[in-house]
């Protein structure tokens, strides 16, 4: 059976910067434009076909231009597509990540995100300094005229210090104050580092740089004590969600880079990324497909149900996995790309994030599922 027949529901994007939005409506809501009706007041909108009614709460300062709305062409099967203008003060902006968020002379409880359990004891940090940037050492020869002087050296961070990398955090470690840290009892692969992992549920958090430094990943770790609804699927879900679009916003703003490759700590590829856009506000009632994980989460749709959703604001985001033998020519022209900024995770966090990734893409409407060779998503920030 075509995918198209089972979708059901409906999909709305706005673009604050370019002013304008994109409604799509599964053939069981309505099957013209003839039967919607669509209700635009200040910071809301309410859509009423003869299969649901909705009302959607928008961002302050986010208003649909009633006479706007208009039907555009679509793929067969895909139901209908309604385009309209909006208007909106200012752009949606993602929440910091935990790298954005630490500072110096502030106290802070690392925890597990995982269990919520606290993996180092209470931490003050003199100094929060960032590390260049993943392709730092690529640049060398253009910043010195003699051999590397960086060469075989180690950035390490003294006793009181908190150094950030792009996916990481770099800490001294006392070992006889380290909470529920604990090494990896496993056999070591030759220039592999030693891991650490939570005493508790024994989640690989991290790995040992040094006998006294720690580096651990911000995909596993937080600095806010989680509760015990940390240990259901969707939490963890939407905590590694915010994680992946809030350092993407970031890295892009400071760096002019929109193009990412999600790598293990060997320098295995998983993954391409590419940014598109930052201003997406998103409504989605199309039903999760992987175990209830998705980027793009929602409750359940029931026809002729009177509901109330809320906007919440994305990034667009194109993917393609790095699968052996598929599209081998793009991954190679990424992987020896300067412009293409790597971004190192567990290896099991790349494994989870290429899950959500294709759970998310397919709450999409199937037309807008792929983009030439990539795929598409949204990340909720």
């Amino acid at each position: 059976m075509d995918k198209t027949e089972n979708q059901s529901g409906f999909f709305l994007e706005l673009r604050t910067r370019l002013q304008s939005g994109l409604l799509v409506l599964s053939k069981d809501l309505a099957k013209d434009l003839s039967e919607v009706q669509l209700l635009c007041g200040p910071s809301s909108l309410e859509i009423k076909t003869p299969g649901c009614l909705v009302d959607l709460q928008l961002p302050a300062g986010v208003t649909i231009i009633q006479d706007s709305c208009r039907e555009v062409p679509s793929a067969a099967g895909d139901g209908l597509h309604i385009r309209m203008q909006l208007h909106a003060d200012q752009d949606t902006e993602a929440p910091p990540s935990l790298i954005e968020s630490l500072k110096a002379q502030k106290s802070y409880c690392l925890v597990c995100q995982s269990c919520g359990e606290q993996v180092l004891m209470e931490r003050v940090f003199n100094r929060v300094l960032p590390l260049p940037n993943g392709n730092w050492n690529a640049l060398v020869d253009d910043w010195c005229c003699h051999p590397d002087p960086f060469a075989k050296k180690k950035l390490l961070p003294r006793k009181e210090d908190c150094l950030l990398g792009d996916t990481f955090i770099l800490l001294s470690w006392e070992r006889d104050n380290n909470g529920t840290l604990t090494q990896e009892p496993e056999t070591l692969k030759p220039k592999e580092n030693v891991k650490v992992i939570c005493k508790n549920c024994r989640a690989v958090l991290g790995e040992e740089i040094s006998p006294d430094t720690l580096k651990l990943y911000i995909t596993e770790v937080t600095v806010r004590q989680l509760s015990k609804e940390t240990e259901n699927a969707n939490v963890k879900n939407r905590f590694l969600e915010h994680v992946i679009a809030a350092r993407l916003v970031e890295l892009s703003a400071r760096q002019s880079t929109f193009r990412f490759s999600l790598q293990g700590p060997s320098g295995k590829s998983y993954v391409l990324l590419w940014l598109l856009n930052t201003d997406t506000l998103l409504i989605s009632s199309a039903k999760t497909s992987v175990n209830g994980s998705a980027f793009i989460s929602s409750e359940d749709n029931s026809s002729a149900q009177h509901k109330s959703q809320a906007a919440s604001g994305a990034v667009k985001v194109l993917y393609l996995p790095c699968s052996q033998g598929k599209h081998q020519q793009v991954i190679d022209a990424w992987d020896k790309d300067i412009g293409v900024h790597p971004l190192t995770l567990p290896v099991k966090t790349c494994h989870d994030v290429m899950q959500l990734l294709s759970a998310s893409n397919e709450t999409l409407p199937f037309s807008m599922r792929t983009m030439n060779t990539f795929k598409v998503l949204y990340i909720r920030v």
